[in-house]
């Protein structure tokens, strides 16, 4: 007996051995059971999910005679015929090689002849998207009022490329890419079934490079066997398919995210030597920064990025330590140099030099850790002058932990000069400060009594103003510099105003004060 791949060994034979496709098998179950079938249906999706399989199990449960629950038997004669393929009322055509008018027409006379042993003639056209326009137009009328017993069923991996008129006149049935864990599931059922030992970390490379087609993963065992026999050791794997160890990924994950420029060009070296191709390498680089980001904002990771069990623990260690912002900036870069890398003569030096200022990002200081940084040093001045609000002798205290210090009386220079200073850094305070008439200044205090208006009062109130005060002041006349504000009895007020002032409402001499202005004309 001639050997069987696995592809075709395992295939599906029933609704429920079809993986990950349940949204499907279901509905066309219960088509059957109701008898509401349609005359046309199309089967779009990548390859290797299922489109053929399900289409031949769909065909055989149309004509078998002995249905279990929607199922096909598997055991009559119109059963056995379509799983050998020599059953003349179902036609399998290849939509790429009879894409031509001619064929349709053939396809609309014999179409007109009643099924030879079962209820139904049914045509599966493969990668029908295939087909030439003029052929479409062809197939229009047939396909919208075909014979009763006539069942089209196309499957297509570009339905985008099928006409909008023949996609209206079919039920669409969409397939996915089958998760890798459920691949996995498959696969170890198989090697246990075929007696082949292999560890599940060699399973997990083959499922993950399925790229979520089961009859890839397949392939891809049947190829691995082929070589290593029924013992597959785990270095095999990655010696006969060629692939990129998921180790090294994360190798140069952790060597960027650690800013390691000599384990970047070492990397590099060893992809080189090894022979990987180092456009797919980049690839995945793209792909693992991606994985590092989902994974530190996402609550469903393992669902979003579909790794195996024993990649999720690393990935979310890495991206933990490497911060979203980090994993952000790298990737936009990645993003926006592999242009160069695709079009350059020397893939290896563009990627050195990608991959080493990739690293260096480290040595930038990020927004959120500048932010930080200056909290930070907000936090230790705030703790070496603590300033304390007494309210109720309308008080404000700095206590300093520097020595004393003999002060010498300000002789008005050093006031005016302060002024000057201020106006340069926070004019809107020069401003409140000059309404002070009253101030003792020494060499290392200033003593401000509270002035008479209600603004310039509360202006220094505010916590902000006074520490920006502070900082103006110790940066003017030095770093231990003290604030001293002190409440006096207030004044009377035909002592505190002029005649003219006096007839302007208070909030207007404090805009007046602040914007340095002058009333021109009274009306």
């Amino acid at each position: 007996m001639s050997y069987k791949v696995f592809a075709r060994k395992w295939r599906p034979q029933i609704f429920e051995e079809v993986i990950g496709q349940e949204h499907i098998t279901e509905t066309l179950k219960n088509a059957l059971l109701s008898d509401r079938l349609a005359h046309a249906y199309l089967f779009s999706g990548t390859r290797g999910v299922g489109k053929t399989s399900v289409a031949r199990i769909f065909a055989k449960a149309l004509n078998c005679r002995d249905r279990q629950e929607g199922n096909p038997c598997n055991k009559c004669n119109a059963c056995i015929e379509i799983t050998d393929g020599s059953s003349v009322d179902v036609q399998e055509i290849d939509g790429a090689s009879n894409r031509g008018i001619d064929e349709i027409r053939n396809l609309r006379e014999n179409i007109r002849y009643l099924p030879s042993s079962g209820s139904y003639r049914i045509y599966i056209i493969d990668e029908v998207h295939m087909l030439t326009l003029p052929a479409f137009n062809a197939l229009l009328k047939t396909l919208e009022e075909p014979p009763e017993h006539v069942k089209f069923i196309f499957a297509t991996t570009e339905a985008h490329k099928v006409p909008v008129t023949i996609l209206s006149r079919c039920q669409r049935f969409d397939f996915k890419r089958i998760p890798i864990k459920k691949i996995e599931e498959q696969i170890k059922k198989i090697v246990q079934k075929e007696g082949i030992t292999i560890s599940d970390a060699s399973i997990a490379i083959i499922s993950k490079e399925a790229e979520g087609s089961m009859r890839d993963a397949e392939s891809l065992l049947d190829q691995v066997v082929s070589f290593a026999g029924e013992n597959v050791k785990d270095e095999q794997i990655m010696e006969v398919l060629g692939i990129i160890d998921r180790a090294l990924i994360y190798k140069t994950s952790q060597a960027i995210i650690d800013g390691n420029i000599k384990l970047c060009l070492d990397i590099i070296d060893e992809i080189y030597n090894y022979g990987y191709e180092i456009k797919e390498f980049y690839k995945e680089i793209m792909v693992q920064f991606r994985n590092l980001i989902v994974s530190h904002i996402s609550h469903n990771a393992s669902q979003a990025m579909d790794l195996p069990d024993n990649e999720l623990q690393e990935t979310k260690r890495q991206a933990k330590e490497a911060g979203l912002e980090r994993l952000l900036q790298s990737l936009n870069f990645l993003i926006n140099r592999e242009v160069d890398l695709r079009y350059t003569t020397n893939p290896r030096i563009a990627l050195e030099a990608i991959l080493l200022k990739l690293a260096g990002l480290k040595e930038y200081i990020s927004f959120d850790e500048l932010i930080s940084k200056i909290e930070e040093i907000e936090k230790r001045l705030n703790k070496s002058s603590r300033i304390e609000y007494d309210k109720k002798p309308e008080t404000m205290l700095i206590k300093e932990e520097y020595p004393a210090k003999k002060s010498i009386p300000d002789d008005g220079k050093k006031w005016s000069e302060f002024l000057r200073f201020l106006t340069t850094k926070n004019k809107a305070m020069a401003n409140v400060l000059k309404k002070w008439k009253s101030y003792t200044l020494t060499s290392d205090s200033l003593e401000l009594p509270y002035a008479e208006e209600s603004f310039t009062r509360s202006y220094f109130d505010d916590s902000e103003h006074f520490d920006q005060l502070i900082a103006y002041a110790r940066d003017f006349f030095q770093p231990d510099f003290k604030i001293l504000f002190t409440k006096q009895n207030e004044p009377k007020k035909d002592e505190k105003k002029s005649a003219k002032e006096d007839r302007l409402p208070s909030t207007v001499n404090d805009i007046l004060d602040i914007f340095e202005g002058s009333i021109i004309k009274e009306s």
